[in-house]
């Protein structure tokens, strides 16, 4: 696949958090006419996921056809009595590769549907890394007193149609092949056939007005490093500064050099990453690149408040970033993923006063000469775990 192709004509609001994203996505459910789509890694049947569980039942009640998309590791049951609601309603469900026996034990099933992604009607799509979770739970650490710092964005304009054909692609031949393990071959044949037949769609005007922006994907097939190009692009270009936040980071060497290179070159690099201990292997893993980074003029600094959970970036105070895809292997190697990136400086000013309010707020800033003095243990740790993420991408047979 080619770099994204920016369309202009889009307006873009860029949400922060639970709080913003689901008053968005609830209105625009209440209000579809025809059909709602949802992916998501987690469904959380709290709160929150109640709230969304309840609107898409009422949507699918009243004749509008809803297609929930959940990752079978993310969300590893439906509870029943909402299996039955959604049935009985005729909303339409699935989970994404349910692990089977070996569960884990399978390279193939390390593949997950990590994207968020909504399109309602046709008209307006919300992509970012929010997952169906209310923002003070952790599915790990339980109840939280800080807000999950996490962002999404709602758009609307071409792209729109670009989230739908990819969500509609995805359901289809996740469905066809459910059909076939189920014995429904006519049923299978005639979803294989509908996909295979060019869909004749209304076209979408393209004003020349609005932000330019561009949906990515990251799959297994055909966009294997399309999200990762996007970000070396920005970076290889970026002449002033550049502010990443990015939950899990551990970037392979392309990226890694990008951001030397970059900082080597008198642009001001800062990385806002996870300071709270969440999962061994991904707190631990990235500490070994840390001293690299640091010694090239990388500034990087720790969320400590909460759970960061975001994956954007701004370069430049123009281009920026929202999605789903972390910088580590998991993310650039083997999940399916979403961003859209956006070429506007007023977008992009909006996303970087957040980035820098919390940096101010809730951000630790690393010392070099404190970090490289850091106990020879939590060193042991660190390669450690780094290792074991190696050894795992070697037995996913995958380079990085």
């Amino acid at each position: 696949m080619t770099d994204a192709t920016y369309l202009p004509g889009h307006q873009l609001q860029l949400l922060q958090g639970g709080h913003d994203y689901f008053r968005a996505l609830l209105a625009a459910v209440d209000a579809s006419h025809t059909e709602v789509r949802l992916e998501t890694y987690i469904y959380a049947f709290d709160v929150e996921g109640e709230r969304v569980a309840q609107a898409l039942e009422c949507a699918a009640l009243r004749g509008v056809r809803v297609a929930l998309l959940m990752d079978g590791i993310g969300t590893p049951q439906v509870p029943p009595q909402w299996q039955q609601r959604w049935d009985a309603a005729g909303v339409h469900w699935l989970r994404f590769a349910p692990l089977g026996r070996l569960g884990l034990l399978v390279p193939s099933h390390w593949r997950r549907l990590h994207r968020k992604l909504a399109v309602v009607d046709g008209a307006v799509a919300f992509c970012g890394g929010i997952n169906i979770l209310d923002d003070y739970s952790d599915p790990q650490h339980g109840p939280q007193q800080v807000a999950r710092f996490d962002f999404a964005v709602q758009a609307q304009g071409p792209l729109v149609a670009q989230v739908h054909t990819a969500m509609a692609q995805l359901w289809d031949r996740l469905l066809a092949t459910r059909q076939l393990e189920q014995g429904q071959w006519s049923a299978a044949r005639a979803v294989w056939l509908t996909m295979a037949r060019p869909q004749a769609r209304e076209a979408v005007p393209v004003s020349q007005g609005g932000a330019l922006a561009a949906l990515v994907l990251r799959d297994n097939v055909r966009n294997r490093k399309r999200i990762e190009r996007a970000y070396r692009k920005a970076l290889g270009t970026a002449q002033r500064e550049v502010l990443i936040a990015n939950a899990y980071f551990l970037p392979g060497g392309k990226l890694l050099r990008a951001l030397v290179h970059a900082a080597q070159r008198g642009v001001r690099v800062r990385l806002l990453l996870q300071g709270r201990y969440e999962y061994f292997m991904q707190y631990h893993a990235a500490r070994p690149v840390f001293g690299l980074l640091m010694a090239a003029g990388v500034e990087i600094h720790e969320y400590t408040s909460g759970f960061l959970h975001a994956k954007v970036a701004v370069v430049d105070q123009q281009w920026a970033t929202v999605g789903s895809s972390n910088l580590d292997p998991l993310s650039l190697l083997l999940a399916r993923e979403a961003n859209v990136v956006v070429q506007d400086a007023a977008f992009a000013a909006a996303l970087q006063q957040r980035l820098e309010a919390a940096m101010a707020q809730h951000g630790r800033a690393l010392d070099a000469l404190d970090f490289g003095r850091r106990p020879l243990g939590q060193r042991a740790l660190d390669w450690l775990a780094y290792g074991l993420m190696r050894l795992t991408l070697l037995l996913a047979g995958r380079r990085y």
